[in-house]
C-alpha cells in the first residue's frame, strides 16, 4: 500500500478535526469565495474546509487519499444537506483525472503538505487552476514553538529515522521551499505571498485527555507511540506531550483545551 495512504487511514483523523471546525470555518470565510466558484479542496479528510466551502454556494470537489476520511466527509455533507459538493479518493502528486484549468480556486489546509513529492503536488496544483484564480495553502512551520510542530519534533525523537530520500512535511511551511516549488511549476515569486496565522485547536477534553486523542487516532502519534512502547519509553513520550498540552492551553479552565498553532498561509495567484 502506498505509504501516505497508510498513514492517513491509520486510526481516525475525524476525531482530531473535530477540534479544528471553528478555526476552518473561519479560515474560508477570509479566501472571497462566492456563489457557483469552483473549488478543489485538496487533502480534504472529512471535510473541515470543504463543507464551508459550498455552505458559501461554491461548487466543490474535495480529495483525499484516505477512504475512511473520503466516506467520512460524505456522511458530513448529506447530514448539512449539501448538493454542491463532491468528495473523492485521490492523490495530491497525480491528479490524472482532473482535467487542465478546471478549478477557480484550489485549497490545501494541511493536507498536500503531508504529501510525497512535493514539486509534483506543485506542478498538480497549478495545472488544475484556471489562469485568474488562486490556489490557498495552509502548512506547518519547522520550529515553530506551538503545538503541531512539536507534536512531530517530540514524536520524532522516539520513531526510528525516515527512510533515504525522505522529504520532510513541514518544509511546506519554508517560504524559500514553497517559492522553488511553485516556480518550478511555472509560477513567478512575485505571484506567491505569505502570511503568517493562527487555528486554534478546540476541545472539551482536558490537555491530557486531548493528548490520549491523538495516540489513539492521530496517525503521525501512533506511530510515535507504537515505536516509543517497542523501547520501553512510551511513557516518556506521553509525559512530554502532556506537559507540552498543558504549557500551550490557553483556555483557563484546566477542564477544556484550547491551543492555538501558528501556520504559514500561503496563497499563490495563477496567471
Amino acid at each position: 500500500m502506498n505509504p501516505n495512504k497508510a498513514l492517513w487511514e491509520k486510526g481516525d483523523f475525524t476525531k482530531i478535526a473535530d477540534s479544528m471546525r471553528d478555526s476552518s470555518t473561519a479560515l474560508v470565510a477570509q479566501l472571497g469565495i462566492t456563489k457557483g466558484m469552483k473549488v478543489l479542496d485538496l487533502g480534504c479528510g472529512d471535510g473541515d474546509t470543504a463543507i464551508p466551502e459550498a455552505k458559501l454556494g461554491a461548487e466543490v470537489l474535495g480529495v483525499d487519499i484516505a477512504s475512511n476520511l473520503v466516506a467520512a466527509a460524505k456522511v458530513r455533507a448529506k447530514a448539512e444537506g449539501l448538493t454542491n459538493i463532491k468528495f473523492q479518493e485521490g492523490d495530491a502528486t497525480n491528479l490524472q483525472e482532473l482535467a487542465d484549468r478546471s478549478f477557480d480556486l484550489t485549497v490545501s489546509i494541511f493536507g498536500a503538505m503531508f504529501a510525497p513529492k512535493p514539486m509534483d503536488v506543485a506542478k498538480e496544483m497549478v495545472r488544475v487552476t484556471r489562469p485568474g484564480g488562486k490556489i490557498v495553502m495552509g502548512n506547518w512551520i519547522p520550529g515553530d514553538p506551538t503545538l503541531v510542530a512539536q507534536i512531530l519534533r517530540i514524536s520524532s525523537a522516539y520513531t526510528p529515522p525516515p527512510p533515504e530520500g525522505f522529504i520532510s512535511p513541514m518544509l511546506w511551511g519554508v517560504e524559500s521551499h514553497v517559492i522553488e516549488r511553485f516556480g518550478n511549476a511555472g509560477v513567478a515569486k512575485e505571484d506567491i505571498s505569505f502570511l503568517k496565522d493562527t487555528f486554534t485547536f478546540e476541545n472539551s477534553a482536558t490537555p491530557a485527555e486531548f493528548v490520549d486523542t491523538f495516540r489513539k487516532y492521530y496517525g503521525p502519534t501512533m506511530n510515535a507511540f507504537e515505536a516509543a512502547e517497542k523501547n520501553g519509553k512510551a511513557a516518556d513520550l506521553q509525559r512530554e506531550l502532556e506537559d507540552l498540552f498543558e504549557k500551550e492551553n490557553k483556555s483557563g479552565n484546566s477542564k477544556t483545551t484550547s491551543i492555538p498553532a501558528t501556520f504559514l498561509r500561503v496563497t499563490v495567484n495563477r496567471r
